[in-house]
């Protein structure tokens, strides 16, 4: 895979140096057997019966809504920043334009979190201009992965994006999809994927013609110090799953241990994918990761995340990148 390079003292200005090569050859998918969706009462819905309903040109969307990313195939950039602040601008302008484009050719944004520093690098999108510019009502926002406890505990992915951001930017509460935390870790994977399904028959999320697997929008996420991604971890086995969109993990090796994750084929179905990585404690995560030499046969999880037919945007910092020799 190869990966252009930008050196972005601020958001505008960025100086283009030889690209990286990377290689990563994502898995086999098969898509899995539909499961009974369940229903419970938040302020945010989630596997909920009640999805909304896109219009009938919609319905069903496939990836042929972005013919300029298919057309072009796999597409994997670079950016780094001086500042926090600068990729913290530049995240928000990218995600603003994403949403104006899909919300334009599908009728909806699909939108897939992390946890981690990624909820704080969205700040700039609670704030002028894009508080008020942002056509909010068409965002539709999901979690990449989920530890399965209440939504008011401190570890929740929930609870961090909506204190960090879901609280102050004005997306229909119906439109937000928590996991049902009254389940077990086995329960609530099977419901997540439950309801990504109902919504992919709602035509609220795309289907990749590629794979067979969910065409989120974008995704904005984070990476581990040991590269993992979701709650996908070296050498953990669910890093080969290739037939369900959603499983279930209660060995995680980073507590709490039970959580649910998007597994790779639906990662790699994505349309765009932000992956948002500062600081020297990634330094050797991202190094073998975008580094052309080969130094182990074993692949963090990071470098299993290959678009089939999509756009990649590693936004770093200095720190982050300083172990890469070309950088």
């Amino acid at each position: 895979m190869s990966v252009s390079v930008s050196a972005a003292a601020s958001p505008t200005a960025a100086s283009p140096s030889p690209p990286l090569t990377n290689r990563r050859s994502p898995p086999a998918s098969r898509v899995a057997a539909i499961r009974s969706c369940r229903t419970f009462s938040r302020s945010h819905v989630a596997c909920s019966g009640r999805s909304p309903v896109l219009p009938a040109a919609a319905a069903m969307a496939t990836d042929g809504a972005a013919p300029a990313a298919s057309e072009a195939g796999s597409k994997n950039k670079l950016l780094i920043f001086d500042a926090e602040e600068d990729l913290a601008v530049s995240l928000a302008k990218y995600t603003a334009e994403l949403s104006e484009k899909f919300a334009a050719e599908r009728g909806a944004f699909t939108v897939v979190l992390s946890g981690g520093s990624l909820i704080k690098a969205l700040r700039k999108l609670a704030e002028p201009p894009y508080l008020a510019s942002v056509e909010w009502s068409k965002w539709h926002v999901f979690w990449v992965d989920e530890r399965v406890v209440p939504k008011d505990h401190e570890d929740s992915n929930y609870k961090l994006a909506l204190d960090g951001f879901l609280a102050k930017v004005p997306i229909p509460p119906g439109q937000v999809y928590a996991i049902n935390d009254a389940l077990s870790a086995e329960g609530a994977a099977d419901d997540y994927e439950t309801c990504l399904k109902q919504l992919v028959k709602n035509g609220v999320i795309a289907m990749s013609q590629a794979t067979g697997f969910p065409r989120f929008d974008v995704m904005l996420l984070g990476m581990g110090p040991d590269g993992h991604i979701a709650s996908l971890f070296p050498g953990h086995p669910l890093v080969n799953e290739n037939q369900r969109w959603v499983t279930y993990i209660k060995d995680s090796p980073k507590p709490p241990p039970e959580r649910i994750t998007f597994t790779f084929p639906v990662i790699n179905s994505s349309a765009y994918i932000a992956m948002v990585v500062t600081g020297a404690g990634k330094a050797g995560a991202v190094q073998k990761a975008l580094s052309d030499k080969q130094t182990s046969s074993d692949f963090l999880p990071v470098e299993m995340a290959v678009l089939q037919d999509g756009e990649f945007t590693w936004f770093t910092d200095k720190p982050a990148v300083s172990m890469l020799q070309n950088k």
